[in-house]
């Protein structure tokens, strides 16, 4: 492990005393998923969450798609593709944590397999998504209930301001327009969503990775959450 690698473990570390003693007399979720659009910081908050509570991951491998690069320079060329390899993948990901009997410490993901049927609906047109529905309905996918669903949300010139500044070289191509279609997605899928507790979390000024009390306060607030809907903006406690 580089140098890099240990700061940032310890900007992730919680005080244990401090978190011992809100989990006190409080049920942790057991199983949490983390959801949003590209550029909210789901994956950085899944991460801080697992380090938190010492709990597995199961998170998105977005770099594994081949598709991916030329998604984002020719969305209505290669969308089908790019979206069949993603349920494909995610599907393998619920499926192999199944098998080997997994779920026990997987305690953290990045998605929701319904939201692969949200990017479909997105990208593809009419006959695409009429094929990747039947594809999906030949998948055997016994995704687990989560706990506790914590969504993530952030305007658009938010949203593409962090997607520049973390530089991810495919993500170069991204345009305005996409984001917009999927934050308006995201909001119109979590509008109804109701199969698990959920947390809508505004993360317009706040960043859950650089600011440490932003984060003990989400945890503190989501140990209370028993069932429902429930919203979390920092910013009206400071």
């Amino acid at each position: 492990m580089n140098d890099e690698s240990l700061d940032l473990k310890e900007s992730m570390a919680v005080n244990p005393s401090w978190l011992a003693s809100i989990i006190k007399d409080r049920q942790v979720p057991g199983f949490i998923t983390v959801e949003g659009p590209i550029g909210v910081g789901k994956t950085t908050l899944a991460k801080r969450l697992a380090n938190a509570f010492n709990y597995e991951t199961m998170l998105e491998q977005a770099e594994q798609n081949p598709f991916l690069g030329s998604f984002y320079k020719n969305r209505r060329q290669n969308a089908l593709a790019t979206q069949l390899f993603f349920l494909f993948q995610r599907a393998q990901q619920i499926q192999e944590m199944r098998q080997h009997d997994l779920f026990s410490p997987v305690r953290i993901a990045d998605f929701l397999i319904e939201k692969d049927q949200l990017f479909a609906k997105v990208n593809l047109d009419d006959n695409e998504f009429a094929l990747y529905q039947q594809v999906y309905a030949q998948l055997t996918i016994d995704a687990p209930k989560p706990d506790l669903v914590i969504y993530l949300q952030a305007p658009v010139d938010v949203l593409m301001r962090r997607i520049a500044q973390r530089g991810v070289n495919i993500e170069r191509a991204i345009d305005r327009e996409y984001i917009e279609m999927l934050n308006q997605a995201y909001s119109e899928f979590f509008l109804y969503y109701d199969d698990a507790p959920l947390l809508i979390v505004n993360c317009t000024d706040i960043n859950f990775n650089a600011n440490q009390d932003d984060f003990l306060a989400l945890v503190d607030y989501m140990l209370n959450i028993r069932g429902g809907r429930h919203y979390f903006n920092p910013t009206i406690f400071s």
